[in-house]
């Protein structure tokens, strides 16, 4: 169950940024990633789970309809720059959505947010891997991002429209059970023991709730028969 329009606004929409895949080197191997963003001006669409402009390198575990559009506060980015004694621009880690006034990474799963023209579901956290310590310079950038418990958030899109810098992110409703995204990367990267809770959040993508169900030992066949 959820709880109607918690929140008149919970932020602003202070940029939208989008890449491509492009080429990189890591341990002398070229690979791909699309995690190097850049801020577009005006309004952008968003259409068929991603925004205009923007593909990931790897389809498989970056993109699809629980990955189709990742946000990250501000501040959390500010946070980052104060780490690593540097400025950081906005799309530093690879968020399309930048935003302002709201503790995105402390966003309940299932929050459903209105920007612009376009109504988002709160999906799952941000799980970093190696494109992020390439982006930051820094491969031990993966490791602190995990253990700073700031995932930012990954969104499934409701509604499709169009969104721009200077949008306020209205959250519409708010799912009572209170599991946030902070949460699920506790239970992922350090606290375990709990990942039974993982299985009672029904609006958590499913690639979380097979890695809480392999960690529990519960086999397919029982999953399969409607089992948690």
């Amino acid at each position: 169950m959820s709880t109607a329009r918690p929140d008149a606004v919970g932020g602003l929409l202070i940029s939208v940024n989008v890449g491509m895949p492009r080429d990189v080197e890591l341990n002398g191997v070229r690979q791909q990633t699309a995690i190097f963003k850049d801020p577009v001006p005006g309004r952008v669409k968003v259409v068929d789970h991603h925004v205009e402009g923007d593909r990931q390198a790897d389809q498989v575990n970056h993109a699809g309809v629980d990955k189709a559009v990742y946000a990250y506060s501000r501040e959390d980015l500010d946070f980052w720059a104060a780490e690593l004694g540097r400025e950081i621009e906005d799309g530093f880690v690879g968020e399309n959505l930048t935003i302002s006034g709201y503790d995105v990474s402390h966003a309940v799963v299932g929050e459903r947010w209105l920007v612009g023209g376009v109504e988002f579901e709160v999906a799952q956290p941000r799980i970093p891997c190696w494109k992020l310590g390439v982006r930051a310079g820094d491969q031990r950038m993966t490791r602190r991002f995990e253990q700073a418990l700031r995932p930012g958030a990954y969104l499934r899109v409701v509604t499709e429209g169009d969104i721009g810098a200077g949008d306020p992110v209205e959250v519409l409703s708010r799912p009572e059970h209170g599991f946030m995204v902070a949460d699920a990367s506790r239970i992922f990267h350090r606290d375990r023991a709990e990942a039974e809770r993982l299985l009672a959040v029904a609006e958590l993508a499913p690639p979380l709730k097979q890695w809480a169900r392999k960690r529990l030992g519960i086999p397919e066949e029982e999953v399969e028969a409607g089992q948690p």
